[in-house]
């Protein structure tokens, strides 16, 4: 059902082409120094990259989530870093496209899917991770504008995102208070604090973002007051999918790595995939990697036609990072001390794998979702 026809094949031919050129060469020194390359948005999305699943009408190419999917597969196996950087700045639109009136979308979603502009989804806080119904940061309504103030953390392309979707608090405790607004990245108090220093996904800014007396108009309000819990949920349904997809270009940029090296690295007089040892590794990490690619399309195919598809959204992502995580440390193993070094980009791949197990969800809270809809299922109605 979910093998890429004739224009999803040609797709994932260019993407791959075009980003190991503009990314490939600068990709291991990036993550060394830190350094994300803005320009590098801009380029794809002059390719259309960072509008897949975004309306023709408002500047993407109109495709689905299951051509998305692809899409952020073939970018992963070069860079998981731009990578998540297309994902993110793809939330906006997500909830542009779900939840924007006409006017928003027309000002802010050309530019996001053409990658002019960059985005950023503001949820977490210092104390309001998993349980993000706790937030604190207030918006407060004055007249036409709304006075927005606290501290949101973990914000990728903080300091260099053009619009930042951020849930504040407008209302009572739980998740009825929250409200969703878009804040312009150059809005006057708002201001970028401490830069993470992360084991990966170095080349990938995160950051927190400050918000000091931040007044925007009104009119920047997405949906209704006490909407935006809502709001960040659907969108992190999708953000499973996204992130789900990353970790198995990942995974799949680990095996090609190491299954290379195994079929030339010689020991005892033979290659080492010889070796029942390092042969059953490999066998088991490609069954991974294609058990989670086809548990991706499902849901990616779900949502593409109209179906519910948060649970096995859910299941995507803790397959697909969980095995993410454990294909790049096994591939490191098969290429033993090569592989611990950083003259191979495995190293790389394992320490990049660890942080999707946490974002858009931990894969315990994955878990509780995937519980809940099984409860909802087997659960009998009652009356």
């Amino acid at each position: 059902m979910f093998e890429p026809n004739e224009m999803q094949r040609d797709l994932i031919d260019a993407v791959s082409v075009f980003v190991k050129d503009l990314i490939g060469p600068t990709a291991e020194h990036d993550d060394a120094e830190e350094r994300f390359r803005k320009e590098y948005i801009h380029q794809m999305g002059e390719q259309g990259l960072c509008g897949i699943a975004t309306p023709e009408e408002y500047g993407g190419l109109g495709l689905g989530y299951l051509d998305y999917a692809m899409v952020l597969e073939e970018i992963a196996k070069v860079s998981a870093s731009y990578a998540v950087s297309v994902a993110v700045t793809g939330l906006p639109q997500v909830i542009l496209n779900q939840w924007g009136n006409e006017d928003q979308k027309q000002q802010w979603l050309p530019a996001l899917a053409a990658g002019e502009h960059l985005g950023a989804f503001c949820l977490s806080e210092a104390g309001s991770g998993s349980d993000a119904a706790s937030l604190k940061a207030t918006a407060v309504r004055e007249g036409d504008e709304y006075v927005l103030n606290g501290s949101k953390y973990w914000v990728t392309h903080g300091g260099y995102a053009d619009v930042y979707m951020i849930m504040a608090r407008t209302g009572g405790p739980g998740p009825r208070g929250i409200s969703c607004f878009l804040v312009p990245g150059d809005a006057e108090g708002l201001s970028t604090g401490r830069k993470e220093q992360k084991m990966g996904m170095r080349a990938s800014p995160t950051t927190e973002i400050v918000l000091d007396n931040v007044r925007i108009p009104a009119a920047n309000l997405v949906g209704n007051e006490g909407d935006g819990f809502k709001v960040a949920m659907t969108a992190l349904d999708s953000g499973r999918i996204t992130i789900a997809s990353i970790a198995v270009g990942t995974a799949q940029a680990a095996l090609d790595v190491s299954g290379g090296y195994a079929c030339e690295r010689k020991q005892f007089g033979k290659p080492i995939i010889d070796f029942q040892g390092v042969g059953f590794m490999l066998a088991d990490m490609a069954t991974a990697i294609e058990t989670s690619r086809m548990l991706v399309h499902k849901a990616a195919w779900l949502k593409d036609n109209g179906r519910d598809f948060s649970g096995t959204a859910a299941m995507a992502k803790v397959v697909a990072t969980d095995a993410a995580m454990k294909v790049t440390t096994d591939a490191v193993q098969v290429m033993g001390g090569y592989g611990y070094c950083k003259d191979h980009p495995v190293e790389r791949f394992m320490r990049d794998a660890k942080i999707m197990q946490i974002f858009e969800g931990t894969n315990q809270v994955q878990r509780i979702v995937i519980s809940r809809h099984l409860k909802k299922a087997y659960t009998a109605p009652q009356g």
